[in-house]
């Protein structure tokens, strides 16, 4: 009680009208956060979900990437390391930034290990490491270009057992925050690990980034 009270009056006046113990459609629980009082800025639109995996077990980590049909909301500049006609792939389908020809003829020349970790330590930290799980590593350059600046969101499993996928902006139309969110928990689901046992959705819920949780059913979305 003494939690409800700390909370703002928009906040408190927005969870008046979630039933907490109600699961609702995702469509459903959009049209129930848009009629929030919106904030000064235009909030991000998560879906969180509670996994039945283990995250201890390396076999059943989840992860994986997935385009959002009405983008992100989000500008992205994309930096890409290549040449030749990568690059020049990569500079015809938006990235920002292109080349760094000095650095890969560093690497080349046999700094890799050191450069490699002193990138790590960078860009590591951020999430914004090179990987070909999440497809930032690929031969095809215009490709991944395209699909991060189209609005292609990544996920990955916390230690937890949870995970946490943005699907748009406050702002958006409520048709297009149902197909992105629709996306995103279809990919979620594919990505299952052949080792998880049980139900896999446990729980999901929508939220902004200052607005309380709506639970969504995730009996539609269920394989066992």
């Amino acid at each position: 009680m003494q939690q409800n009270r700390s909370r703002s009056k928009r906040y408190r006046a927005s969870a008046e009208q979630v039933e907490r113990k109600k699961a609702y459609s995702l469509n459903d629980a959009v049209a129930t956060l848009k009629k929030f009082q919106p904030t000064k800025f235009d909030q991000t639109v998560t879906v969180s979900f509670r996994l039945g995996v283990d995250p201890r077990q390396s076999d059943q980590m989840v992860r994986g990437t997935c385009p959002l049909p009405h983008g992100s909301g989000k500008k992205v500049r994309v930096l890409v390391f290549a040449e030749g006609k990568a690059a020049n792939d990569a500079k015809e389908a938006g990235a920002e930034f292109v080349g760094f020809k000095d650095l890969i003829q560093k690497v080349q020349e046999g700094f890799q290990d050191f450069e490699v970790r002193k990138l790590g330590k960078v860009l590591g930290p951020r999430g914004l490491m090179p990987n070909p799980k999440t497809g930032t590593v690929t031969d095809d350059t215009a490709k991944a270009v395209q699909e991060v600046k189209a609005g292609r969101v990544e996920f990955k499993l916390d230690k937890n057992g949870n995970v946490a996928v943005p699907v748009g902006k406050f702002s958006f139309a409520k048709s297009a925050l149902v197909e992105n969110g629709n996306a995103v928990i279809e990919a979620v689901v594919r990505a299952r690990p052949a080792t998880a046992k049980g139900h896999y959705l446990e729980a999901m819920t929508l939220s902004a980034t200052m607005s309380p949780g709506v639970h969504i059913d995730p009996s539609p979305y269920l394989t066992v």
